[in-house]
């Protein structure tokens, strides 16, 4: 299928035709700081904003530019607790064990929508809803006993789509029915990562960019020894906000998160009827495949940005383009013949109770394990990391909690992760076909 590829294809993210992810100037590193955060994606630059404006000193450190990582490499879907919903439709989970989440995942979204008017970051903000397709009857049926308690405790204005009427919401007969969200939006990633690391220099935060920290020791007074290639910092406190990218520095922390590659696709423009075709509301889209795909209309309206799990483990994105198109065609027959102008990956985080996770560990603090919605979620979390540590806090976030699962097989290798993925097209079929 290579003839799916635009004669100026590129093998990088579509976004970073308006920002790339820069180079800083080299800093002097200090001595000593108040906080070390390790990471400069959403999440390390909310909780440095915040300690920032609060008055505290601290320093962002990052393997590689800021937001080389997820920050803008994502589908840019914003949910407002869609995807922990999606645990609570697919899991054992009673409904009072739900609401804490699904409450502080809508003070996500609450959280991102505010900063971006507040702060007047043109990053193509589009508030027009969600549509999650079913992917067998089962699904859709689960969706509609549950979509009551998402509109209380998330505040979701969810709703259910029988098959026969889901054209209004979406240009396919793919699914079985489904579900719209209509407090969902979508963004351009890379600028919403440009303009919030504006944000963070003009409150004067230091960045130290390519500065891989390779050591952490704590010290017998509770300060932090953060090892770098060049040189030591004391820090009273550490953040860790590494997420998807996670490595052996803090090998705890690595044992409790699970990178899997995310790939994406972006087509060349489209006629204007055929996009308005595929999203007649500009929603944007995912569903309940276990193989799953998520998708959804450029900000300007003109291209379909089309993601999934393609391959499980990590892979080049021109290998898994042509997966891509193949269910992006399944899903909409008269894109066939559209070219392929940009693929590209980027790790996601997963954690073994598919919740996302930020407390204390071992006396590190750490913002983790977005599981797939990290530009409203590692925001957030990173933002409450630095409330936590400045005291600010009057509750204890959900997502806040001692328990973070680990596995005595795993360590941080991956290796597994194509009998996963085996397992789960396996199971996909088998639901597909039988219920």
């Amino acid at each position: 299928m290579t003839d799916i590829f635009h004669k100026d294809f590129k093998a990088a993210p579509y976004w970073w035709e308006e920002y790339r992810p820069q180079a800083l100037p080299e800093i002097d590193l200090p001595n000593e700081v108040r906080v070390a955060i390790i990471g400069a994606g959403y999440a390390g630059l909310s909780a440095a904003l915040e300690l920032a404006r609060a008055g505290v000193e601290c320093l962002v450190l990052d393997a590689a530019e800021p937001g080389f990582g997820a920050s803008t490499r994502s589908g840019g879907m914003v949910s407002g607790g869609v995807n922990v919903g999606k645990r609570y439709m697919s899991k054992p989970m009673s409904a009072d064990e739900a609401a804490p989440f699904l409450n502080d995942a809508a003070d996500a979204f609450s959280h991102i929508e505010n900063l971006i008017a507040r702060e007047k970051i043109e990053c193509g903000w589009h508030k027009r809803g969600y549509f999650l397709g079913a992917w067998c009857k089962a699904h859709f049926d689960d969706m509609a006993k549950k979509v009551a308690v998402l509109n209380k405790e998330a505040q979701s204005d969810s709703y259910i789509v029988p098959q026969d009427q889901q054209r209004a919401e979406i240009g396919s007969d793919y699914y079985r029915g489904g579900m719209v969200v209509e407090r969902a939006a979508h963004i351009q990633p890379a600028l919403y990562f440009k303009g919030l690391l504006g944000l963070v220099q003009k409150a004067g935060v230091a960045i130290a960019a390519k500065t891989e920290v390779t050591g952490l020791a704590q010290n017998s007074d509770g300060s932090w020894a953060v090892s770098t290639p060049r040189g030591m910092i004391r820090a009273g406190d550490v953040i860790v906000a590494t997420n998807g990218y996670t490595g052996g520095v803090t090998p705890a922390l690595q044992r409790r998160v699970v990178p899997v590659g995310s790939y994406i696709i972006a087509t060349d423009e489209l006629p204007a009827d055929l996009a308005a075709s595929i999203s007649p509301r500009n929603r944007s889209f995912a569903d309940t495949r276990r193989v799953l795909t998520y998708y959804r209309l450029s900000p300007d309206g003109k291209r379909l940005i089309f993601g999934g799990r393609a391959k499980f483990g990590l892979t080049d994105p021109i290998t898994t383009a042509p997966l891509l198109y193949q269910f992006m065609i399944d899903r909409f027959p008269q894109l066939a013949g559209v070219k392929i102008t940009h693929s590209w990956t980027g790790n996601v985080a997963f954690t073994l109770d598919e919740v996302p996770h930020m407390g204390k560990f071992e006396n590190l603090h750490y913002a983790l394990g977005c599981n797939g919605s990290g530009v409203a979620m590692m925001s957030y979390l990173g933002h409450q990391t630095a409330r936590k540590i400045l005291g600010k806090v009057n509750r204890i976030c959900a997502f806040d909690r001692e328990e973070f699962p680990s596995h005595p097989l795993y360590t941080g290798s991956t290796w597994f992760l194509p009998y996963i993925g085996y397992y789960f097209r396996t199971r996909d079929w088998i639901d597909r076909r039988w219920s």
